[in-house]
């Protein structure tokens, strides 16, 4: 059985096409807190400017951090992105990249608008909480 369970049950709005799953049922085992993870690129180079991209590097870095705690995105029950100046425009694209990350079924998911992260340049931030067998 996985460690997370991922629904959208009858009666509620199907998230699936959306990229998300109304709700996570995390199975017994160890919690794992990963904290907001930002665009900083692994090799040095200087963060993007792009949102996508900026996506892109947040996302490996997310794999990174579940990796070194023995978990994968399978094991994700929960995500809080945060976006510097979310404009619905870029909730599709932006989800789109989350769904194809997490195989198409991303767990529980809030998104919220802020005005600011630690850096000027940061357009977006990811934290996670994951659940593995204990």
């Amino acid at each position: 059985m996985p460690s997370v369970v991922k629904l959208n049950p009858p009666g509620m709005p199907d998230a699936g096409p959306l990229g998300y799953s109304q709700v996570a049922i995390a199975a017994t085992g160890r919690m794992v807190f990963i904290s907001g993870q930002v665009a900083i690129p692994r090799d040095g180079s200087p963060v993007p400017a792009g949102l996508e991209d900026q996506t892109r590097i947040v996302l490996e870095n997310l794999e990174t951090a579940l990796a070194a705690a023995g978990a994968t995105v399978d094991d994700v029950a929960s995500l809080r992105i945060y976006v510097v100046d979310l404009d619905p425009v870029q909730v599709g694209p932006l989800m789109a990249l989350v769904a194809a990350r997490f195989g198409g079924q991303a767990p529980a998911l809030t998104g919220i608008g802020v005005s600011a992260l630690a850096g000027p340049e940061f357009r977006i931030e990811i934290e996670a909480v994951a659940v593995v067998q204990a």
